[in-house]
C-alpha cells in the first residue's frame, strides 16, 4: 500500500481523463491498495482558478474528491508552519503546502512540477 499526495494538476488530469497523465501514474491511482490523497489546498486552488473562469469543472469539489475515492487531507497548523519555512527553491504556496503536507504526513507527491524534487520529498512523477 502506497500514501499518496495528488497535487492540483494530476487530480485534475485524472478526473478528466487526460493525456498528459502517464501510465504508471494512472496505475497507481487506480490501484484500490493505494490511499490516494487530495488536500485542502488543491480544492481551494482549483475553486480560485474555477472563479476566475479559467476552469471548467463542474460540481461540488468536496463532493467531486469523495465521489471518486480520494481522501481529503485538511491542512493542519504545523503544515502551514513548514510551508512557511520551506527554502524558497518553489514560489507557489499551493505547491509549498503540498510538499509540507507530504513531508510531515510521510506521504509520496504526485506531481509534474520539477522544481518539487530539490526539496527532498518523495516525488512520483506523473508523466510516467
Amino acid at each position: 500500500m502506497r500514501r499518496v499526495l495528488l497535487d492540483s494538476c494530476v487530480w485534475l488530469w485524472w478526473m478528466s481523463d487526460h493525456p498528459s497523465l502517464g501510465k504508471t501514474a494512472r496505475q497507481i491511482i487506480a490501484d484500490e491498495r493505494n490511499q490516494l490523497f487530495v488536500s485542502a489546498a488543491t480544492v481551494w486552488e482549483v475553486a480560485i482558478k474555477r472563479e476566475k473562469g479559467g476552469l471548467h469543472l463542474d460540481g461540488d469539489l468536496q463532493a467531486l474528491v469523495s465521489d471518486k475515492g480520494f481522501l481529503p487531507l485538511p491542512i493542519d497548523l504545523f503544515q502551514a508552519q513548514q510551508a512557511a519555512a520551506l527554502p524558497r527553491i518553489h514560489h507557489d504556496p499551493f505547491d509549498r503546502m503540498l510538499i509540507a503536507q507530504a513531508q510531515s504526513e510521510g506521504m509520496e507527491l504526485m506531481t509534474a512540477d520539477l522544481v518539487i524534487p530539490q526539496y527532498g520529498v518523495r516525488v512520483i512523477s506523473a508523466k510516467d
